[in-house]
């Protein structure tokens, strides 16, 4: 009976129809009171659903002679005294607004002005496309790859060099110092073992060891068990070496064994 007043914005009329809806229903204890109930709630809810659909959505839209007149107001301006002075143009246009008036306003815009600026991308909406990729030469690449070849053995080679100088020195230098000593005491039997072995250095006893077996391997030097059945050194005569040269399916090669705490 009272759809349209329900329905209008302006009621609260279906607000006040359900409360009442909800008191009665503390007390209902029949089928047909809670079947009434529901009835109403089903109607309630259309009623709801229209009700909804009426609202405006072009609520929020700008008035522009509102949105001056509250400006207006903000600023200061007293519309009682532009009545009783009467509305000419004259006094109008002399204007009634403090003469701080744009100040208080320009304080107040700049309020929403300190913000930082809000984050987009330079080439906007429009979509891009990729980047045509560059065909490869493959010619370029391989002559690169050429070069990197070719300096690889070229580096090796001259390690290979370098290293090989620095062993036939320190051989020529061990030579040295055998042929010297044996002449100065050719009666004297050299031992090996005070010859090769470092105390203070395991490492610089087998770089002695490597080089000295270089030295036997050239004929240079030959190597003997004494009375005590330990090793001895002595540098070959020239006319044995020569012996040597010719004969070389004859030398036997060692392999020595020396681990850590043996050299202690």
């Amino acid at each position: 009976e009272n759809r349209e007043d329900m329905l209008s914005s302006k009621s609260d009329r279906l607000t006040e129809a359900l409360e009442e809806a909800n008191k009665l229903f503390s007390g209902v204890s029949q089928a047909r009171e809670a079947a009434l109930d529901a009835q109403f709630l089903v109607l309630a809810s259309n009623l709801g659903k229209e009700k909804a659909n009426e609202l405006h959505s072009e609520m929020t839209a700008f008035d522009s002679l509102a949105f001056a007149e509250d400006l207006l107001t903000f600023m200061g301006i007293n519309r009682i005294e532009v009545e009783e002075n009467g509305s000419d143009t004259e006094s109008v246009s002399g204007g009634y607004l403090p003469s701080n008036a744009w100040q208080k306003l320009g304080e107040e815009a700049e309020k929403y002005f300190r913000r930082a600026p809000s984050f987009h991308y330079m080439l906007g909406s429009f979509k891009s496309e990729p980047p045509v990729p560059r065909q490869r030469i493959e010619r370029q690449k391989k002559a690169a790859n050429r070069e990197e070849k070719r300096a690889m053995p070229a580096q090796l080679k001259k390690m290979e060099e370098s290293h090989q100088e620095a062993t036939e020195k320190e051989v020529e230098r061990i030579l040295g110092l055998l042929q010297t000593h044996f002449k100065n005491d050719p009666n004297t039997p050299i031992s090996f073992f005070d010859l090769v072995i470092d105390p203070n250095s395991f490492a610089r006893t087998v770089e002695n060891i490597f080089h000295v077996s270089f030295i036997i391997r050239d004929g240079f030097a030959r190597l003997k068990l004494d009375d005590d059945k330990l090793p001895i050194i002595e540098p070959s005569k020239n006319n044995v070496r020569k012996q040597n040269d010719h004969g070389a399916g004859a030398r036997n090669q060692v392999v020595l064994s020396l681990n850590h705490q043996e050299w202690k």
